[in-house]
């Protein structure tokens, strides 16, 4: 496996992204070597170049796939929770769909932060990922929908149409009456696809 990392760093610094992402696949299981392999990630998360930061957050989520994940949770809630925070766009992107992946519910806080972001993939990368988290992360989006700003109660939105828990219902009917045609667009299908609005609106 430190063979394996090798080969990821020197295809980063190769600039050869296809090959890169190829050695990041062949991190995967590295939880149970990761105080050897998690200092290299670290320089790259840490990096001034953003596209190396974009390769330490997608090495991290490699080694956080297979078993041992459990062993890695705080470690990686700590370096994406940084990343989501990244001044990139697409090192918050990339840390969003990683924590994702990784069905990471410590970090739900922060995606759900993320739905603001103003980078559209960024938000709609958080959105997905709490949808991939799913029920844990419910609580958290009912209450984003019901409060937060536009951006946030739209991305909410997406993610209960994605999950649509029966404990959404109530809010995903309140928010048919949202100002943002995107909200109720998706509380509208969210609704429906649960069966709910058939019965709420039949003439």
């Amino acid at each position: 496996m430190i063979e394996a990392l090798r080969h990821f760093l020197d295809c980063i610094e190769a600039g050869d992204d296809r090959r890169t992402e190829a050695a990041a696949q062949a991190l995967v299981g590295a939880a149970d070597v990761a105080s050897a392999v998690l200092p290299s990630l670290r320089d790259l998360l840490h990096d001034a170049d953003a596209d190396r930061r974009w390769w330490g957050v997608r090495g991290l989520a490699a080694i956080g796939t297979g078993t041992g994940r459990e062993r890695l949770v705080g470690i990686l809630t700590k370096e994406l929770t940084t990343a989501l925070a990244d001044a990139d766009p697409g090192v918050r992107a990339c840390a969003a769909q990683a924590a994702g992946a990784l069905r990471l519910r410590e970090t739900i806080p922060d995606l759900v932060d993320c739905l603001a972001d103003p980078d559209p993939l960024a938000a709609r990368v958080a959105a997905d990922s709490l949808s991939q988290i799913g029920a844990p992360a419910v609580p958290a989006l009912v209450a984003a929908l019901q409060t937060g700003e536009t951006p946030v109660r739209a991305g909410a939105a997406r993610a209960l149409y994605l999950i649509q828990p029966e404990q959404a219902v109530s809010a995903l009917c309140e928010a048919l009456d949202d100002p943002s045609a995107i909200v109720t667009h998706y509380a509208s299908e969210a609704l429906e696809q649960m069966g709910v609005g058939l019965v709420l609106f039949h003439p």
